[in-house]
């Protein structure tokens, strides 16, 4: 058995029984840097692959993989805010387990500004090698021709549902729609969306950044329209709510971020529960409190995609596959977002006790709707074509 096998099964021994903290798991990444959990198959045909990266995770065997991406010494990542569903700990595990350094490029940067790194820098060595957007900006990106085609190992146990089966993208970990507020400033927690029109709650409530741009901010609107009589096949409801909320003067321009939260420029923010969930512990001061909207829960995802022009392709799959290894998705959840291949790590109880505990009560999620490709797309449309006049704002 390699050495860094023997590591990773007390790496998951550790985890398992509680005993690890988070500092010790990131300390322990440096000495696992020649593999992930999944363990090596035969090489086939490697010198093949030198010249073009793999198309499939299965077939050859890590260690070269990551003695590849080693080789090319870097990664390019965009948009992954530290406190994101808890990109920070990623980050920082993916560049100790294998020695491997990060540009995280644009932290706050939307999905629309990611895919326009991929045009803008091509050529360039400080492209971005992997991105993480919104289903429409995959969609488009995909048809547009931005991303190069991978199959990760773990492709069979992501939903049907949450990947393209021809392999452009992944969908990584999913949400629903909550309202969070700052318990110093709200004296009534608002439940749903019809008590944010509430007088009391004037020049309070604020999206993720704008729907114009931003994948957040659209799921909001699709929450916004649930809640209003719509649906996910009509997001028309959701941008009337919002005018109505702006003509009574509750709306605010300013796009919710940690920043926000944490200086109470914004004391009530629509979005993600992991997000909203994850600013209580992060800033206690705030007495931040979340509620998922009982008028209107809407769930959605995000997607992993490669660059078609990776200035690191090798290290770009890696990091795909560290992403959907059973590691990788349980830091996701430890930072209260679903993912992907939740349901595989349940039925294998592979999921610690203590960090189920740690989730809101599935009841919550008990009336969550999604939405298909095709609506998202249609409804991403419909809100650019008619938020500037209804609402106004970038």
């Amino acid at each position: 058995m390699e050495d860094y096998e023997a590591q990773e099964q007390e790496f998951w021994r550790k985890f398992g029984e509680g005993e690890m903290s988070r500092s010790q798991m990131l300390r322990r990444g440096a000495a696992a840097a020649a593999g992930l959990t999944i363990l090596s198959t035969p090489s086939l045909a490697w010198a093949a692959h030198r010249a073009n990266p793999p198309l499939k995770g299965k077939g050859f065997s890590m260690k070269e993989l990551v003695a590849q991406a080693k080789k090319e010494g870097h990664l390019n990542t965009i948009a992954l805010p530290p406190d994101w569903a808890n990109y920070g700990e990623i980050l920082s595990t993916f560049q100790k387990k294998y020695g491997i350094g990060i540009t995280n490029d644009n932290p706050n940067g939307s999905s629309s500004e990611e895919n326009q790194a991929i045009r803008s820098l091509k050529g360039d060595s400080r492209a971005p090698d992997v991105v993480d957007v919104g289903p429409a900006f995959a969609v488009a990106g995909t048809a547009e021709g931005l991303y190069s085609r991978y199959f990760v190992r773990a492709f069979k146990t992501i939903p049907r549902a949450m990947k393209d089966t021809r392999g452009y993208w992944w969908g990584d970990y999913w949400g629903a729609i909550s309202i969070g507020y700052n318990g110093n400033i709200i004296s009534t927690p608002p439940k749903s969306f019809k008590d944010l029109l509430k007088p009391e709650y004037k020049n309070k409530v604020a999206l993720n950044g704008s729907p114009l741009t931003s994948n957040s901010a659209v799921a909001g609107v699709f929450a916004a329209s649930l809640a209003n009589g719509g649906s996910v096949k009509d997001i028309g409801p959701g941008i009337d709510f919002f005018a109505k909320l702006k003509q009574a003067g509750n709306f605010i321009p300013v796009g919710g971020t940690p920043q926000t939260v944490a200086s109470g420029q914004t004391p009530i923010v629509i979005d993600w529960d992991y997000l909203n969930i994850a600013y209580g512990p992060e800033f206690p001061a705030a007495k931040w409190n979340v509620n998922i909207p009982s008028d209107g829960v809407y769930g959605g995802y995000y997607c992993q995609a490669i660059n078609a022009n990776a200035p690191h392709p090798f290290a770009a799959r890696l990091w795909e596959e560290f992403c959907y290894s059973d590691q990788g998705q349980l830091i996701w959840l430890k930072g209260y977002s679903h993912p992907a291949r939740f349901q595989d790590l349940a039925a294998r109880h592979a999921i610690p006790k203590k960090l189920l505990a740690s989730l809101p009560s599935a009841a919550a999620y008990a009336k969550v709707k999604f939405a298909s490709l095709k609506q998202i797309a249609d409804g991403t449309a419909k809100v650019k074509a008619e938020w500037g006049d209804k609402v106004g704002g970038g």
